[in-house]
């Protein structure tokens, strides 16, 4: 059975950090690439960054270039976001997510590229 677990949300103020991690089990995690995506009230579930299957590549939405950072340990079947300098718009569930499909090096952008979903984890950036 497949289950991605994500930790380290919470509340923090603007322009502070966190890292969220995402602990992998039931499948062999050096074989998916690997994304965060986020979902505020009301919206979309939208992506955030993605990772190959190397940690090779990196992928990150536009919003978020220069303040967040994506990286894995195939090791410790762990993907990480790292998030800096916050923002209240950045407030969101953030949830991690395998794509089995994603070739050798490449980053997976979409949601319905995406096989497996852990259960989020809340992030509240207050002003």
């Amino acid at each position: 059975q497949v289950q991605l677990v994500e930790s380290g949300g919470g509340l923090v103020q603007a322009g502070g950090s966190l890292r969220l991690s995402c602990a992998a089990s039931g499948l062999n995690f050096a074989w998916y690439a690997m994304g965060w995506f986020r979902q505020a009230p009301g919206k979309e579930r939208d992506f955030v960054a993605s990772i190959s299957r190397s940690g090779r590549n990196t992928d990150l939405t536009d919003s978020v270039k220069g303040r967040f950072t994506i990286s894995r340990d195939n090791a410790k079947n762990t993907v990480y976001l790292q998030m800096n300098n916050l923002k209240p718009e950045d407030t969101a569930v953030y949830y991690c997510a395998a794509d089995y499909s994603a070739s050798g090096s490449n980053t997976a952008t979409k949601r319905a590229e995406y096989n497996y979903w852990g259960q989020g984890t809340q992030v509240t950036v207050s002003s």
